[in-house]
């Protein structure tokens, strides 16, 4: 789907109210569908999961799912991929073509226990799902006890959730969904903001904001997020049976002046330089959009913070 920059632009200056208004009414639409083909697969289906690429919003809609299911009185757990990840072991983890640790590879998760989980889970059977220590980089001694009950469902959220290597082990009870912003900003029949410079946007804000990580840390391992979407997301995302486009149309003019922000320290000659000179002198374009126009459940404030969901 493409969007009109020259659209954008009017609309913000017209009613930017009812502007974001529809487009949220445009995204909880794609949720709500989501949630009814789940929901009439509950009695056979009991795992959904759930893909998509870096900064495309799959925490908070994976809330937004659970908000919704549990109102149709299907009681349902969320669990992330990332506490799956292995403590690293520079000896043993996966490496890249140029012997470089690759922290995009399935293979950074515990797959046998993922695994183990999701066959005991469909069997009925407890678990006790991980929690990683992202700050000391290792699996913590904390654990969650997981147990489904008749009309409950689990859903497993991270980038490899589609994968091949989790999905057989879900088999007929897995529901698979992908999510990502898919779509262009255009301007003069030209595309003007890409969909990656959006999830790109988004990946800045918040872990300029909300991670410790500045400008500069993002965008050096940005080009290693992105081979990693190349080879190990792209390849399955086919396989979904639900599809969700997280773009809303006029995000890019909140994330503006968070953008902006973020990479003012950003020195000459880092990784993606000239990528992020040619986001700023585009983003220009967009008009200014206030962080009070967004609503607390949005899934933009995923990423801009503020919002009524705890991450």
């Amino acid at each position: 789907m493409a969007l009109e920059l020259k659209e954008v632009n009017s609309r913000i200056l017209l009613d930017p109210k009812a502007f974001v208004e529809e487009c949220e009414s445009s995204y909880a639409k794609s949720v709500m569908t989501a949630t009814k083909k789940i929901a009439e697969k509950s009695g056979e289906s009991c795992v959904v999961l759930l893909s998509g690429p870096s900064g495309s919003g799959k925490t908070t809609t994976a809330l937004k799912l659970k908000n919704a299911l549990e109102k149709k009185g299907i009681m349902t757990h969320s669990v992330s991929l990332d506490d799956y990840f292995r403590t690293v072991d520079p000896e043993t983890a996966p490496k890249t073509e140029d012997g470089k640790i690759d922290y995009e590879s399935p293979e950074c998760l515990d797959l046998p226990l993922l695994n183990g989980h999701i066959e005991d889970i469909i069997a009925g059977r407890e678990v006790l799902v991980p929690k990683f220590d992202f700050a000391n980089q290792r699996r913590s001694e904390t654990v969650t006890p997981l147990c489904l009950k008749k009309n409950e469902i689990v859903i497993f959220e991270g980038i490899h959730a589609l994968n091949e290597m989790i999905t057989s082990h879900a088999g007929n009870h897995g529901i698979k969904l992908y999510i990502s912003a898919r779509s262009n900003f255009m301007n003069d029949g030209n595309v003007f903001y890409k969909g990656t410079w959006t999830r790109l946007t988004r990946r800045i804000v918040r872990d300029n904001l909300f991670r410790g990580a500045d400008a500069n840390f993002t965008l050096a391992i940005w080009e290693g997020i992105r081979n990693g979407e190349k080879k190990y997301i792209s390849p399955f995302k086919s396989h979904a049976d639900i599809t969700i486009n997280s773009t809303h149309e006029y995000e890019i003019c909140v994330l503006k002046k968070h953008l902006k922000d973020a990479v003012k320290c950003v020195p000459e000659g880092i990784a993606r330089y000239d990528e992020v000179c040619r986001l700023l002198e585009n983003i220009e374009a967009f008009e200014d959009l206030s962080d009070d126009f967004v609503p607390k459940d949005s899934l933009l404030r995923e990423f801009i913070g503020g919002g009524s969901f705890a991450y």
